[in-house]
């Protein structure tokens, strides 16, 4: 057991577990942020994506001994800066979800996305978001939730630089 630092949504958690564990389970389990979704344990279906330093990674994969005291991870719970704002505003209007276990990785990912390319083409869309996998198949809605998104956010941008 060895003591580990975690800055998780802006806030500092010290927890005591083997630096093996998965980074899911001392957030679900320790920390107790339930929006972070276990699906197979094997980073191949992106239901425990989470954000570190921005980037979409898989919580079930990584190792809570790895990460530093300084990086900042994000889980759903944290996910309120305006452009993931933008995104949920999006995932409503298109009705994206149905049974919904996917979706804090898929939004997770999605704002991972439009951070690194705010405009993104289909096939753009359609290759990075391939990692997360979605049962009911809502795939044609994640899609233009996302190019939702990245238009309202192109707007609202172009708006705060005008003001």
């Amino acid at each position: 057991m060895k003591t580990i630092e975690l800055s998780i949504n802006q806030q500092v958690h010290r927890i005591e577990v083997d630096p093996e564990m998965p980074l899911l389970w001392a957030i679900r389990d320790i920390v107790g942020l339930k929006g972070t979704k276990f699906g197979c344990g094997q980073g191949l279906c992106g239901a425990c994506t989470v954000q570190l330093d921005g980037q979409a990674i898989r919580s079930c994969q990584t190792p809570v001994g790895s990460i530093t005291a300084k990086q900042k991870i994000t889980t759903i719970e944290g996910a309120s800066t305006r452009l993931e704002k933008i995104i949920q505003a999006a995932w409503i209007e298109h009705q994206v979800p149905q049974c919904g276990y996917c979706q804090s990785g898929q939004i997770m990912s999605a704002t991972a996305l439009l951070k690194s390319n705010p405009k993104p083409s289909e096939s753009d869309i359609e290759n990075y978001m391939s990692g997360n996998i979605c049962r009911c198949g809502t795939y044609s809605r994640i899609k233009s939730a996302i190019q939702t998104a990245a238009k309202n956010a192109s707007k609202n941008a172009s708006k705060s630089t005008k003001s």
